[in-house]
């Protein structure tokens, strides 16, 4: 499977480009501060600071930043999967990135359905989920990142 991925036209087009892969990888940069610059702010907002900015508000404000930066995300690491997917594919970092970005995902639901209008007073619960956010995309840039150097 993995030598399917590495022989498709879209992974030589990748390594055949000079431009593609570091576009692809300073975009997905990109995506990764508009994800965690987002959501992010919500996060903290959450957790107590900035507690003149109404919750609600900040949702709406930074929820279309998140889903461009995660639909960029998603695009470019696929660009930049399928020029390495063997290395990527028996790499721990890339599967606990995956992981991490599960986890994000499953906290995320777990959020929108227990928390559908922010209430100015944060419920402790939604504060939980706020810093399991936040730490988990910490996690997914800094696994990100590494993987790069290991």
């Amino acid at each position: 499977m993995v030598a399917a991925i590495e022989g498709s036209g879209l992974a030589r087009w990748v390594g055949s480009e000079a431009l593609v892969y570091p576009i692809a990888n300073t975009a997905h940069v990109i995506g990764a501060i508009l994800v965690v610059g987002g959501i992010g702010l919500l996060d903290l907002r959450l957790l107590g600071y900035g507690k003149g900015i109404a919750p609600a508000a900040l949702s709406r404000a930074v929820t279309p930043l998140f889903l461009i930066g995660f639909g960029l995300m998603v695009v470019t690491g696929i660009l930049m999967f399928v020029a390495d997917a063997e290395a990527l594919s028996g790499s721990g970092l890339f599967w606990s990135k995956m992981a991490l970005i599960g986890v994000a995902g499953l906290n995320a639901l777990t959020f929108r359905s227990l928390f559908a209008q922010l209430p100015d007073d944060i419920p402790d619960t939604a504060k939980g989920l706020a810093a399991v956010s936040l730490i988990t995309w910490l996690g997914v840039v800094v696994t990100g990142r590494l993987i790069a150097y290991f």
